[in-house]
């Protein structure tokens, strides 16, 4: 059996443990009203309008229940009916009334299970005991079709899988995502917090968060400098007419902020850095020669995303881009897409992140331009993915609606991907805004336009990080390198001179001074995931030496002052993992 069999047959499996739980659900609550209940990467979920909230005791029972169902071996029965049949068939469920008003065809399919009928294309398993091992999970709130406006249902989330080995290889690594999740050591570690009264999806940066990010910053701006890029900055708001003209007005609605009105004038805020780049760009009447111009922007960002699908920093309204638009000829555009996959294949080396995965995606639905600028622009992309013999697949009509691209998703600590950078080829900008460089024959020639992104947004970044390392960054990106911690009150003026001179080598140190037990200081150094623990009492005093700890609670024993700094700048300086 291939991969993709075997994942079909999970999709069946797993769509027909859905409806088992809905028809559970029934049997405990008879008034339930239904909504969806599809099949999901790992599992499956379904919506419910029920008379009362339910809270995690009621899941056991819930399983209980389907175990029932599945024992009792009843068969899936598919039916085809004509619409007003299956509305009488629906009379007392108002979703699936809605459901089916929807649907284009007048002949409508049902799946029955003994006494239980659900609206559904299918396809399922033969039988309800052809459900293997499973597990329900979790209980959200999800608004109706995904809009605030609706009304919001209980979604019950379950785990399904064909052994048991596999549901309990699942449900450990969910426990240890678990313990990494961005959310809960955000707030441990003292990194970031959202507020409600402020927004949801707007993230406010605690001290150690914004020193982590200033330096992973600091990092980008030097090495794209290295690369021959120019840094700019762009507003945050511009004029309306201008979003038209680009056509996000039109592809891109949704995701956009309305209007403001500035003295008559509508403006909103940006969603991209784009068109601020091709305005610098069009500035100046620009020659062959001056080809290609890299335009780089650690931009902060405004969309609209329904709050039913935020998620701490993976999942935010505002956020801060690693943007950056290459404007190149077109014989160049091969060397830079070129570039921009080495570039962000270091990038990611240099995080930690070794295993990822290539997706080209192509044209969807709805685009702008011309299908053959489309098919030129992604041949160039799938060209440069061959020449550099990496492993890719498509990604059917997930582009963006001005290009196709080639997204790269990092692989975590726990296997889990994470979008990260993503490489554009644009043909319809560079019409639209009439952008242009003069050839060497005289004439004026359209230039190409390569948007793209090599960590992602700043703050998804910073979740996959936080949960990669489960908040022990690397020494060079740890807030906090060194705790120095004295044994006594007579070991503190040791303490702080030891801070004073490692401040001098730039690292990173805070002096533990208070009134405590120097193992409850350890402790909670570890617990802060602080790479090194300086202990000094009388001996060290004695010896001006220093007695080196690690967060994984490995004792160093004493070291020379000279010999901890060799070694921590030696580790900051090559990027590298220390054993901690």
């Amino acid at each position: 059996m291939t991969s993709e069999e075997k994942e079909a047959r999970l999709e069946k499996m797993r769509h027909s443990a859905a409806h088992v739980m809905a028809e559970a659900v029934q049997s405990l609550f008879p008034e339930t009203k239904f909504g969806i209940g599809p099949a999901i990467e790992d599992g499956f979920y379904y919506d419910f309008e029920l008379p009362q909230a339910l809270v995690a005791d009621d899941l056991p029972v819930i399983e209980a229940k389907m175990k029932e169902i599945i024992a009792a071996d009843v068969p899936f029965v598919r039916e085809e009916m004509d619409k007003a049949k299956a509305r009488q068939l629906f009379s007392t469920q108002h979703y699936k009334l809605e459901l089916i008003e929807e649907l284009p065809d007048e002949i409508v399919t049902i799946y029955r299970q003994g006494s239980f009928i659900d609206l559904c294309r299918g396809p399922h398993v033969n039988s309800t005991g052809d459900i293997k091992a499973f597990k329900l999970t979790n209980i959200a709130g999800a608004y109706w079709r995904g809009d605030e406006k609706h009304p919001m249902l209980q979604r019950i989330y379950g785990v399904a899988f064909e052994t048991e080995p596999e549901l309990e290889d699942y449900l450990a690594r969910l426990a240890e995502a678990g313990k990494r999740d961005h959310r809960k050591l955000g707030k441990e570690l003292d990194l970031f917090s959202l507020h409600d009264e402020a927004g949801p999806g707007l993230v406010h940066w605690h001290p150690k968060g914004v020193l982590v990010r200033q330096i992973i910053e600091d990092f980008w701006k030097e090495e794209h400098r290295k690369r021959g890029y120019d840094i700019v900055c762009t507003p945050h708001i511009a004029k309306v007419n201008l979003w038209k003209t680009s056509g996000h007005w039109d592809f891109y609605r949704e995701n956009l902020y309305s209007p403001m009105d500035v003295e008559g004038q509508e403006y909103i805020i940006k969603p991209m850095n784009c068109l601020g780049h091709i305005l610098i760009y069009k500035t100046q009447l620009r020659s062959y020669r001056s080809l290609p111009l890299r335009y780089a922007e650690l931009g902060t960002v405004y969309r609209y995303e329904r709050s039913g699908v935020l998620h701490g920093l993976a999942r935010v309204r505002g956020f801060t881009q690693d943007d950056a638009h290459i404007f190149c000829r077109p014989d160049q555009l091969e060397a830079e897409i070129v570039g921009v996959v080495q570039l962000a294949r270091f990038m990611m080396d240099t995080f930690g992140f070794y295993d990822y995965e290539l997706l080209l995606s192509t044209r969807p639905e709805k685009y702008a331009g011309t299908i053959q600028a489309w098919e030129e622009a992604t041949e160039s992309l799938r060209k440069v993915l061959e020449d550099l013999k990496l492993d890719y697949r498509i990604d059917p009509g997930e582009g963006v609606f001005y290009g196709p691209k080639i997204d790269i998703k990092l692989r975590d600590a726990l296997g889990r991907l994470w979008q990260g950078p993503t490489i554009q080829v644009d043909f319809n900008l560079p019409q639209r805004f009439d952008v242009n460089y003069v050839g060497d024959d005289g004439s004026e020639h359209r230039v190409i336009m390569v948007h793209r992104t090599v960590l992602g947004s700043m703050e998804r970044f910073m979740a996959c990080l936080i949960e990669h390392y489960a908040g022990a960054f690397p020494v060079w990106l740890s807030p906090v390198q060194a705790v120095v911690i004295p044994v006594a009150d007579r070991h503190l003026d040791y303490a702080h001179q030891l801070a004073v001179e490692l401040r001098g080598e730039s690292i990173r140190v805070q002096v533990d001074d208070r009134s405590e037990r120097m193992n409850l200081k350890i402790r909670e150094a570890q617990l802060g995931k602080v790479p090194y623990m300086i202990v000094v009492g009388d001996r060290e005093l004695a010896t001006s030496a220093v007695s080196l700890r690690l967060r994984s609670a490995e004792d160093l024993g004493s070291q020379s002052l000279s010999e901890f700094k060799n070694r921590v700048k030696s580790i900051i300086e090559d990027k590298t993992s220390d054993k901690l």
